[in-house]
């Protein structure tokens, strides 16, 4: 990847009320439809609050699987739960005010080599936690698959 600045492009249009029809151009990506929830929407898909819940969980999960195949691992399937917090702020706006992901191993702690390298820079290769992190908390914990805690990291 070069050093350069790079940019990401997408368009939006709007299809009815709150939904909108996202395209990311330039890709060959399907078009994905966002909504708000109701009142305001119709839930036809994933508000920008839940978007940015995916994205976070999305990266880190990604970056987990880079960190450990780094160290040739082969790690089984990862899953992730992420959640946002919202709450009003002092002039009663919702704003998204924490992110907590939990990711999933499904394997042992004793499966995977170097396992405490890959835990100790995973979260630093992921893009997008690392820039919400720049206004929004994100607290990031990794267990294996007997539920054992490898890792908890807390803004």
């Amino acid at each position: 990847m070069s050093d350069e600045q790079q940019s990401i492009e997408v368009t939006l249009e709007q299809v009815s009320d709150y939904e909108f029809r996202v395209r990311f151009d330039d890709t060959a990506i399907p078009d994905l439809v966002t909504d708000e929830t109701p009142p305001l929407g119709h839930d036809a898909g994933p508000n920008p609050s839940r978007m940015l819940a995916v994205a976070v969980a999305n990266c880190l999960s990604a970056s987990l699987l880079f960190a450990l195949r780094k160290y040739k691992n082969e790690p089984s399937q990862l899953g992730a739960k992420a959640r946002a917090t919202l709450a009003r702020n002092e002039h009663g706006r919702w704003r998204v005010v924490r992110i907590a992901v939990e990711l999933s191993l499904s394997n042992g702690e004793a499966d995977l080599s170097h396992l405490d390298r890959a835990l100790a820079q995973f979260e630093d290769f992921c893009i997008v936690t690392e820039s919400v992190r720049q206004g929004v908390p994100v607290d990031v914990s990794v267990r294996d698959s007997s539920g054992t805690l490898l890792h908890a990291a807390k803004s």
